[in-house]
């Protein structure tokens, strides 16, 4: 099994997968990506999320996640590739389970071909 598929069932574990837009320096740690989380991004690094991070280089990201008695930092280096992330800001996306997947595909976050789920109505 690789990575990407290890992540994918690890996200669907968390009520939230946030992407921390912009870049941000992989050679912080633990303690350094719980500082961005709390002081840049304005979230709970102890709530039910997962936390995206990635650096100048597309090919590698990190993971922070609370898993109620400590955190554990995933990181994820490409072969082949890179991800698609938004640089525009720094700022935190909180991404659907299908824009997680497609992030994980190597496929931009915005699809704008994709249908959109329009929501429940009681029309029927």
């Amino acid at each position: 099994m690789n990575d990407i598929n290890i992540l994918r069932l690890l996200s669907k574990h968390f009520e939230h997968v946030y992407l921390a837009c912009g870049k941000t320096d992989l050679r912080r740690g633990i303690d350094g990506l719980v500082a961005i989380v709390q002081t840049e991004l304005k979230l709970d690094p102890y709530s039910s999320s997962m936390f995206l991070f990635c650096g100048t280089r597309l090919d590698r990201i990190k993971v922070l996640i609370y898993d109620g008695d400590g955190f554990t930092m995933l990181y994820k280096r490409l072969e082949n590739g890179k991800f698609k992330w938004p640089r525009d800001n720094n700022e935190a996306r909180d991404l659907t389970q299908r824009e997680f997947a497609w992030f994980c595909d190597g496929l931009s976050i915005k699809q704008p071909k994709a249908i959109k789920s329009i929501g429940r109505t009681n029309n029927f």
